[in-house]
């Protein structure tokens, strides 16, 4: 699952496809099975459906797996809850979007489970477990590989220009200004969406603050907002919109048609800021640029004098499965989950469809895939990350994340400036 498709950008149309394992039609009542929803896919859940018919092999209990597209399936799922239509399984985006149903009392801790299965326990990545604890509680596990937000550059218009890679934000000016005196624009963006500029807004203020302020932004802390590392990572974004990172026509740029991706690609850019699915947009629409080797990626760079660990990286940790509280099979769901998703054939699979699983131990296998280069970096970034911010759209309540994301789109084409913007969001907050 990419970012992309967590917000719905993909183009999918509105609709449900039912894939049954054992029998045919849409969850909902009591069909006597363990009902599992998640979102459509025709890479990951293949691989799922392999593991849920091995597991009905050995179980009185079966897993029927129904699949939803994007906002069918949020609709669907706040209506279900608290429900006798609710799932017995269901996937979530971990943070603010499975907090709702937390605090409503919907979701089985998976704490004294995982006290008995310890092995599973210690199986994943702790910042990537961390996205499915909530008040100390844990409540989902990992399903899918992660998604940690990384800038990516052309290597050939970096040789050309004598340039490296920026390792610090300093460094990131003098390479805005050297390529505009090329007559490169900086960085490609695709400013005609606000998750993409949110990246740096979330980047920068953990670079200057540290993960305690987003933290209180979550726990929705009264003023959280005007914490004044906010204030400064949007005066960073405003420097870089005033000194021309990104160009002049980036408020038009889609994602939806990977047009910044391309931009970077043909060298018309030199950086690009995104998701580790980048790799694979690359892969698929220009795969010479790929085989070339003149696709490159780094972390995001550093704030000198910032309160962030220069190795924490925002993002999407991964997606969950987590168990309803409350269902007629709570114990066997989360059997299922257990006996699952860390298991070597849920995790090669995964690995084989070019995803990063977050458990431990896995280096040497993403070592041996076909992306063995891109995937061994992007693991290391997250292994050696003290802590992995889920993106502000997904952490924090609905209302609040689709504010962001306007808001932070206002702040780039300066319909806001800094201040103005830390003030629309401590009143939509």
């Amino acid at each position: 699952m990419t970012r992309r498709s967590v917000l719905g950008l993909a183009g999918a149309a509105a609709g449900l496809t039912v894939a049954g394992c054992g029998t045919s039609g849409p969850a909902g009542g009591d069909s006597g099975a363990i009902r599992l929803w998640v979102l459509q896919s025709d890479t990951e859940n293949p691989v799922l459906k392999k593991r849920i018919d091995a597991f009905n092999k050995n179980s009185s209990v079966k897993v029927e797996m129904t699949t939803y597209v994007n906002d069918p399936y949020k609709q669907k799922l706040q209506v279900a809850m608290g429900s006798p239509n609710a799932p017995d399984i269901f996937f979530n985006w971990g943070g603010g979007n499975l907090a709702q149903f937390v605090d409503a009392g919907q979701v089985q801790p998976l704490d004294s489970a995982l006290a008995d299965h310890p092995a599973v326990a210690k199986a994943f990545l702790p910042s990537v477990l961390a996205g499915a604890t909530i008040t100390g509680k844990q409540y989902g596990l990992p399903m899918s590989g992660m998604q940690p937000e990384v800038l990516f550059y052309n290597k050939k218009v970096f040789d050309a220009a004598g340039a490296k890679p920026p390792a610090s934000y300093p460094d990131l000016l003098r390479l805005v200004d050297t390529f505009k005196r090329k007559g490169i624009t900086p960085i490609a963006l695709a400013g005609a969406q606000g998750w993409t500029e949110l990246i740096y807004l979330m980047y920068f203020t953990d670079r200057i603050g540290g993960p305690a302020v987003v933290d209180a932004l979550v726990a929705k802390k009264p003023g959280a907002w005007r914490h004044p590392a906010i204030r400064a990572a949007a005066e960073h974004c405003v420097q870089l919109v005033e000194r021309g990172a990104f160009g002049t026509s980036y408020p038009s740029v889609s994602s939806d048609n990977q047009a910044a991706s391309k931009l970077l690609a043909t060298g018309k850019c030199a950086m690009h800021v995104m998701g580790s699915w980048e790799y694979q947009t690359q892969v698929a629409s220009s795969p010479k640029f790929v085989s070339g080797h003149q696709l490159g990626w780094v972390p995001f760079p550093s704030v000198p004098g910032g309160k962030g660990d220069a190795k924490n990286v925002v993002g999407v940790p991964t997606n969950y499965f987590s168990v309803v509280k409350g269902g007629k099979h709570v114990r066997q769901a989360t059997a299922f989950l257990l006996d699952t998703l860390a298991s070597d054939e849920y995790v090669g699979g995964m690995i084989g469809i070019g995803e990063i699983p977050p458990v431990n131990g896995i280096k040497p296998k993403l070592a041996a895939s076909k992306a063995a280069d891109f995937a061994t970096f992007c693991y290391d970034l997250v292994s050696a990350a003290p802590h992995f911010q889920l993106a502000w759209d997904q952490a924090l309540s609905p209302s609040v994340g689709t504010a962001v994301n306007t808001n932070v789109q206002k702040l780039f084409v300066k319909q806001l400036d800094p201040a103005g913007f830390v003030k629309a969001m401590d009143a939509a907050a």
